[in-house]
């Protein structure tokens, strides 16, 4: 397990698809995801059941809190290359009340430092979409920047919107 401030990191257990299941079909949860497809509870549950392990090439770790262990989000590093020793990272808080807390903020800085000291990654990308400001907000806290834009790569409530690359550096984590 990974231990940050305010939350623990831990693999993905089979018993954890009935709270994926519920943030995937709640509107708020999904809105700024990019991967936005319904499945059904059963399959969700064989997914899991039949998950591989964590591996240099993904990882994936439910977010629980510190205080009571309560699972609250889910967050990914992935697409590792260990050439350009760079990855993916993907993060949402899927219990609303945590929103705004910093439990997000501290699992992506934990999960970026067991990128880059266990995994000896340089860097980490993750693009959001442009108006998700309180995201934008929290990945600038622990060090990402703006690296380019992509131009109207999100439809979303008939609109496009913009995305934006954010990557931080193994020596610009905060």
């Amino acid at each position: 397990m990974l231990t940050g401030d305010l939350v623990r990191l831990r693999p993905i257990e089979p018993e954890d698809a009935d709270a994926f299941y519920r943030w995937h079909n709640d509107e708020d949860v999904m809105r700024w995801l990019q991967s936005y497809t319904h499945e059904s509870l059963a399959a969700l549950r064989k997914r899991f059941a039949d998950r591989a392990e964590n591996s240099f090439e993904k990882a994936t770790f439910c977010i629980e809190t510190l205080e009571d262990g309560k699972l609250i989000g889910v967050v990914a590093l992935r697409d590792a290359d260990p050439i350009n020793r760079r990855a993916q990272v993907d993060i949402y808080i899927g219990e609303k009340e945590y929103w705004g807390g910093g439990y997000g903020t501290d699992a992506l800085r934990r999960v970026c430092r067991y990128g880059f000291d266990t995994l000896r990654l340089h860097s980490i990308e993750l693009t959001v979409v442009e108006v998700n400001e309180r995201a934008i907000r929290s990945y600038k806290k622990i060090g990402f920047q703006l690296d380019g834009r992509l131009r109207q790569a999100f439809f979303r409530d008939g609109q496009w919107h913009d995305e934006l690359l954010m990557c931080v550096l193994e020596d610009e984590l905060c």
